[in-house]
């Protein structure tokens, strides 16, 4: 149950507090940016079966790959993708944390 709180906790609350406390002058713009990184779990409708509670999603699915990731880790050096590269990376550590967990 806590796995699940934190999980879900990540991907949705945090995206919210960075943009409320960092983006002041765009925060609607920016925590509507930084949720859509859940868009990266379009990937999990290739998978079988579709829902795992005991997966882990890192590694396993192709939006997921240590190859995808480290593009995401380059995003946030580029003006143009930084808050893209933001919004997939918190996602990935809301992933990670039910690695983790397991």
């Amino acid at each position: 149950m806590y796995r699940h709180l934190l999980h879900y906790g990540i991907h949705f609350l945090v995206p919210i507090l960075i943009a409320f406390f960092f983006f002041k002058e765009n925060r609607i713009k920016v925590v509507l940016i930084l949720l859509m990184g859940i868009v990266i779990d379009v990937d999990h409708l290739w998978a079988n079966p579709l829902f795992d509670p005991n997966r882990c999603s890192i590694g396993f699915h192709p939006l997921h790959s240590y190859w995808a990731i480290l593009v995401y880790c380059v995003l946030p050096f580029f003006k143009p993708t930084r808050i893209v590269g933001l919004a997939l990376i918190i996602h990935i550590i809301a992933d990670m944390t039910d690695c983790l967990l397991l």
